[in-house]
C-alpha cells in the first residue's frame, strides 16, 4: 500500500507568502514566513501536494440570496448573479469561479460565489498546485463574527455566519492597527449586504494581529460596538467543502504533464522492444566483429611495406591537389562569396582581388568609409569559404577621389607554433 503523499499550504502572510506543512496529526505546521510578496519568487518548496490560497485581494466574494434550495442550480444562479453585477470570469483563464453554500432556508439559499480575477504573470508558484482555495476560507470560525487580518501589508475583513464564509474584502488600510478607513470600509460593506437581504448580526470581532496578544484592535470594538478578541491568526486549514477553483496555467501543466507521462510510459515501451532486438543482434554483431579482425589480421600479413609507402604516396599527392579540388578554395567561389561581403548600392568597388592558395589580397576604394568599415566587418565574420581566412583589416585611408583600402586574408599554418 503506498504511503499517502503530504500536502504543503502555501498561505498569504503578512508581509508575503507563508509556506505550511501538513503534520501527521492532520493539521499543518509554519515551516517559513515573511516570503516574497510574488508566489513566482517562491524557492524550496518540498515534494509532494502542493495547495494555494488564493489572497482576499485576488478574488470577488459575491453573497446573494438564491430563490431556490436545490443545489443543481446554485452554480447556474451564481453566474446570474455574477452577471448582474458586472463580475465576468475570463472565460480563457481557467475555472476561476466557484459556489459554496452559506445556509438553506426552506425554499430558499443563502450562497456566496467567489470570482478569482485572472493570475497575472507572477501570481502563481514556479510549481502548479494541486489545489486551490480562498484564504478567508480556511480560518476556522465559530458562529458569526467580523474578522481582520493582514495580508501583503494590507487589512482585510471577513464576514462569517455559522462559521461559513459569507462576504470578503481587502481594505486600503496599511498601518499597525485597524484604524478609522478600515472602519468605513467594513461599515460600508456591512450596510450594503443588509440592502441585499443578507444582513449580518455578528456577536464579536476577530482581530487576528501580526502582533499576536500585543496587537490592537484600533477603532473597531467601538466603532462597531462589538466586543473584540486580539489573537494571532489562527493556523489553517484545508477548506471543506474543497474548492473547485484550477487557473488556466495550470490546467495546461496538468496536460503537458500527463502527455509526458503517456510519452514516458511509451518510450519504455519501445526502449525495452529495442533492447530485445538489440541483444538478439549483438551475438551476431560480436560475431562478425571477431570475423573481422581475422581478416585484418591476414590483411596486414599480405599488404608489405612498399604497398603502404605507396599508400601514403597517394595521401600526400591528394593533399596537394585539395586547393583544386575542394570547391572552398575555389577562386569564382571565394569572389562570389567576398560579393557578398560588399554593402548593397554602396558605391564600394574592388580594383584588385589577387586570390592564391592559402592568401587574399584585395584591394579596392569607395566614395564613403562607412561603406569600407561595413565591408570589414562582413569579411571579419564571414561564413562559408572564407571563414577560414584570418583577416587583416586595417582603416581605410583618404584620397582626393576618396577612401581607399588594402585587406589580406590567410589561412593559419595549422602546424605553426603557437
Amino acid at each position: 500500500m503506498s504511503k499517502q503523499q503530504e500536502t504543503t499550504l502555501l498561505v498569504p502572510g503578512a508581509r508575503g507568502w507563508e509556506t505550511w506543512k501538513q503534520a501527521s496529526t492532520g493539521g499543518f505546521v509554519l515551516q517559513s514566513a515573511d516570503g516574497p510578496a510574488r508566489a513566482s519568487g517562491l524557492t524550496g518548496l518540498p515534494g509532494g501536494n502542493l495547495a494555494m490560497l488564493f489572497p482576499v485581494r485576488g478574488m470577488h466574494s459575491l453573497p446573494f440570496k438564491a430563490s431556490s434550495s436545490d443545489e443543481s442550480l446554485f452554480d447556474d444562479l451564481a453566474a446570474m448573479h455574477a452577471e448582474r453585477l458586472g463580475v465576468r470570469a475570463d472565460p480563457m483563464a481557467g475555472q476561476l469561479t466557484d459556489t459554496f453554500l452559506v445556509e438553506k432556508e426552506g425554499e430558499s439559499a443563502t450562497l456566496v460565489c467567489v470570482v478569482l480575477k485572472s493570475p497575472g504573470e507572477g501570481d502563481l508558484p514556479p510549481r502548479s498546485p494541486k489545489e486551490f482555495d480562498v484564504s478567508a476560507r480556511a480560518f476556522q470560525v465559530q458562529g458569526e463574527a467580523i474578522a481582520v487580518w493582514v495580508e501583503f501589508g494590507r487589512w482585510v475583513f471577513a464576514f462569517y455566519r455559522n462559521g461559513k464564509l459569507l462576504y470578503s474584502q481587502a481594505t486600503s488600510s496599511s498601518g499597525p492597527a485597524p484604524d478609522a478607513s478600515c472602519l468605513r470600509e467594513i461599515q460600508l460593506a456591512l450596510g450594503q449586504l443588509s440592502i441585499q437581504g443578507l444582513a449580518v448580526k455578528p456577536e464579536s470581532i476577530l482581530v487576528w494581529s501580526p502582533e499576536g496578544d500585543a496587537g490592537s484592535a484600533g477603532s473597531l470594538e467601538k466603532g462597531l460596538g462589538l466586543p473584540a478578541r486580539v489573537a494571532p491568526r489562527p493556523d489553517p486549514v484545508l477548506p471543506q467543502p474543497r474548492s473547485k477553483l484550477l487557473p488556466a496555467d495550470v490546467r495546461a501543466a496538468r496536460r503537458v504533464q500527463v502527455a509526458r507521462q503517456q510519452k514516458m510510459a511509451a518510450g519504455a515501451a519501445v526502449l525495452i522492444a529495442y533492447l530485445a532486438v538489440a541483444g538478439w543482434f549483438a551475438y551476431g554483431v560480436w560475431k562478425d566483429k571477431q570475423q573481422i579482425k581475422k581478416f585484418k589480421l591476414a590483411a596486414d600479413n599480405i599488404i608489405s611495406p612498399e604497398d603502404n609507402r605507396m599508400v601514403e604516396e597517394h595521401k600526400r599527392h591528394w593533399a596537394e591537389l585539395q586547393p583544386v579540388v575542394n570547391l572552398k578554395h575555389s577562386p569564382v567561389d571565394i569572389m562570389s562569396n567576398i560579393a557578398k561581403a560588399i554593402p548593397p548600392n554602396s558605391g564600394l568597388r574592388l580594383k584588385v582581388a589577387e586570390i592564391k592558395t592559402g592568401s587574399i589580397a584585395i584591394q579596392g576604394e569607395a566614395q564613403q568609409a562607412a561603406p569600407v568599415n561595413t565591408f570589414s566587418l562582413n569579411l571579419g565574420k564571414a561564413s562559408g569559404g572564407l571563414a577560414e581566412y584570418k583577416w587583416d583589416l586595417p582603416p581605410p585611408s583618404n584620397s582626393a577621389k576618396g577612401w581607399n583600402f588594402v585587406f589580406d586574408g590567410t589561412i593559419p599554418d595549422p602546424n605553426a607554433p603557437q
